[in-house]
């Protein structure tokens, strides 16, 4: 196995388990905004839209933080932000 299969195979790995970590917390707080003494409204379309809104986003800032990392990656093996691309 060459240097670069081992450090591809640790980079997936590295990946893999923040991806679980990451599902994981999704399902925890999605399970938090599903109990109706959270949102103080009385209209539950609006505690839908609520909740809806607050996970997105949560989720939006994770994987953008995940894009970002990627990208630092890339630039720092390959010297290029799109290796491949020019």
């Amino acid at each position: 196995m060459s240097p670069l299969s081992g450090f591809l195979a640790v980079i997936v790995l590295f990946t893999a388990t923040l991806v679980t970590y990451l599902i994981k917390q999704f399902k925890k707080e999605n399970s938090n905004y599903l109990s109706p003494s959270q949102m103080k409204t009385t209209n539950t379309k609006i505690k839908t839209i609520e909740k809806e809104k607050v996970v997105a986003e949560t989720l939006n800032g994770r994987f953008a933080m995940l894009g970002l990392i990627a990208a630092v990656g890339a630039y720092l093996t390959t010297g290029q932000i799109i290796p491949g691309f020019v």
